[in-house]
C-alpha cells in the first residue's frame, strides 16, 4: 500500500507525515510537494518525494501515479482559486485510479454559513462524484490560530473579539494530524465523514483558561464586527485580511463551528490534549 500526503511541508502536513512515519515503513510513503527540496529531509529518510502543484495538472498526474490512499490538504488561498486547485488535485486522483482520498474539510461543511465552507462543500462533492470511497476529516479550529490572541495576552492585552459567547471546538494541530494519520492506515474509513473536535469552548473559557496558564486575569473585550475591525487594523491585520477575521467571528457567532462530537478522540484512541494542557503548550512556547 501507497500512502501520499499532499502539502507535506506545511504546518499541518508535517505533522501528518511523522505521526505516519511512526506507523508505516518510509518506503511506503510518499509525499507531493511544490518545491522537492523543501523535502530533502523526507527523501533522506526513505520517503518519496514527488513534485505536485495544484495549478499544474499534469504534474499532478504523476505525483498520484499509482497511490493507494490519498490525504488531500486543504489549499491556503482566496476561495474560487481554492476551489480550482481542489478540483484539479481531486480530478487527477481520479484519472490516477487512487484507491481512496481523506480530505480535510471544515465544521459541519455541508450547512456551515462560514464563508469559508463554500470550497470544502464543493470539494466535498467533487470528491463523492468520482465515486472514489473518501473520508471527510471535518476539522473543527486549530487553537495556534488563536496565537495571536495569546501573544496579546501575554503582552497585557485583553481578549477581544466579536464572537460573543459562540462554541469552538478548539484543538490542537498535532491531533489533528494524528487522526488523519489514523484514517490513512486504519480500516473501515471509506465514505465516512468525521467532525472533529475538542471540547467545545467560548472565547471567554479560552480566557479564563489563559488566566490560569498565566497566573493574572486575562480580561475579555467583547465588541461589534466593526469595532473588531478597527480594532484588528490598528495592531497590524492587512486591510484585505480583514473580512476574513470578521466573517471568522462572525461565523463562531452564528454557531458554525459549534458541532459536538467525539470523533477526534474516538479516531485518536484517546482523550484530545485539553485546552487547559494545550494552552498552557503554547504560552511556554511564547516564552
Amino acid at each position: 500500500m501507497k500512502i501520499l500526503v499532499t502539502g507535506a511541508t506545511g504546518q499541518l502536513g508535517s505533522m501528518v507525515v511523522e505521526t505516519l512515519l511512526t506507523k508505516v515503513a518510509a518506503d511506503s510513503l510518499a509525499v507531493s510537494v511544490r518545491d522537492p527540496h523543501k523535502a530533502d529531509d523526507l527523501a533522506a529518510r526513505g520517503v518519496e518525494v514527488r513534485q505536485g502543484d495544484f495549478d499544474d495538472p499534469a504534474s499532478l498526474d504523476t505525483a498520484f501515479a499509482g497511490i493507494d490512499r490519498l490525504l488531500l490538504i486543504s489549499a491556503t488561498d482566496d476561495n474560487d482559486t481554492r476551489i480550482r486547485q481542489h478540483k484539479n488535485a481531486v480530478s487527477a486522483a481520479q484519472r490516477a485510479g487512487v484507491g481512496f482520498i481523506a480530505y480535510t474539510s471544515a465544521t459541519n461543511a455541508a450547512e456551515s454559513p462560514l464563508f469559508l465552507a463554500e470550497v470544502h462543500r464543493t470539494t466535498e462533492q467533487a470528491i463523492r462524484e468520482t465515486g472514489i470511497p473518501y473520508s471527510f476529516l471535518r476539522n473543527n479550529w486549530y487553537l495556534e490560530n488563536e496565537m495571536g490572541v495569546i501573544q496579546a495576552a501575554l503582552a497585557g492585552a485583553p481578549v477581544t473579539v466579536s464572537a460573543g459567547s459562540g462554541k469552538v471546538g478548539w484543538a490542537l494541530r498535532e491531533d489533528y494530524a494524528a487522526a488523519a494519520a489514523a484514517v490513512l492506515v486504519g480500516n473501515g474509513h471509506e465514505n465516512t465523514v468525521y467532525e472533529l473536535s475538542g471540547t467545545l469552548a467560548t472565547y471567554d473559557d479560552l480566557a479564563a483558561v489563559l488566566s490560569k496558564a498565566l497566573g493574572r486575569e486575562v480580561p475579555v473585550q467583547h465588541v461589534d464586527d466593526e469595532a473588531y475591525g478597527r480594532i484588528m487594523a490598528e495592531v497590524g491585520v492587512p486591510q484585505e485580511a480583514l473580512p476574513i477575521v470578521i466573517g471568522i467571528q462572525s461565523g463562531i457567532r452564528a454557531g458554525a463551528l459549534e458541532v459536538s462530537s467525539n470523533d477526534l478522540e474516538t479516531l485518536l484512541g484517546r482523550p484530545a490534549v485539553s485546552l487547559d494542557e494545550a494552552v498552557s503548550r503554547l504560552v511556554n512556547q511564547l516564552k
